[in-house]
């Protein structure tokens, strides 16, 4: 089943004013980049407009894993996203990581902003607010996580910021009951995930491959 709603071209993603990030922002310190390291699995999303909270019922299961770089400032975050029986691909993407200031989710080509790690109160939690622009204005926020065993306080926490960012009040969390995408095979280098030429997104992540779509 195809997602609903409008496709976005990250090529095309146009920045954002700070004045449109009025919630907390991660502010990274000399270890920020250390402890983002590793495998983070989607845990729920929450969405702007109806459509794309259709989009987030699709999601089987998803997980980003933030690699190394070449420097302790540049991190890449292959994204993998199960959507019905496809597993969509994202490599495209990396978390800019400069001490004392936010800490952005850019796109590799472009280096444009596409969103931010927000500031959550445990190191094992991730928050992601992604904010893209074509006709108008799409804000989305991503929960992942260590584990699934996500806390009602970290739960809480991710209401809150949808909430502060006009957010939609639904919550939408990932079943997990697919066996696409698995966290193991990415982890061994050996994903059975299709990336194709293509750069028109899905949402989440922004920047995720749909397999079959039309190159841009």
């Amino acid at each position: 089943m195809a997602a609903v709603g409008i496709a976005v071209v990250l090529g095309l993603a146009a920045l954002l004013p700070t004045a449109a990030l009025p919630c907390g922002a991660l502010q990274p310190d000399n270890t920020t980049a250390s402890k983002l390291l590793g495998t983070w699995l989607y845990v729920a999303g929450a969405a702007q407009f109806p459509q794309h909270l259709l989009e987030l019922l699709l999601i089987a299961n998803g997980h980003l894993q933030v690699e190394p770089g070449a420097g302790e400032q540049e991190l890449p975050v292959p994204q993998r996203v199960a959507v019905g029986d496809q597993c969509l691909t994202n490599n495209s993407t990396y978390f800019e990581i400069a001490v004392g200031n936010t800490t952005l989710v850019k796109h590799a080509k472009t280096h444009q902003t596409v969103g931010t790690l927000m500031n959550l109160s445990s190191e094992d939690v991730l928050l992601i607010q992604y904010q893209l622009q074509r006709e108008r204005t799409y804000l989305g926020l991503y929960l992942y996580a260590r584990n699934l065993n996500v806390s009602t306080e970290r739960r809480e926490e991710l209401e809150r910021y949808a909430k502060c960012l006009g957010l939609s009040e639904e919550i939408v969390y990932a079943p997990w009951k697919t066996e696409l995408c698995q966290v193991r095979d990415i982890e061994k280098g050996n994903s059975p995930c299709r990336e194709p030429a293509a750069v028109v997104t899905a949402s989440p992540p922004p920047g995720t491959h749909r397999p079959g779509s039309a190159g841009n």
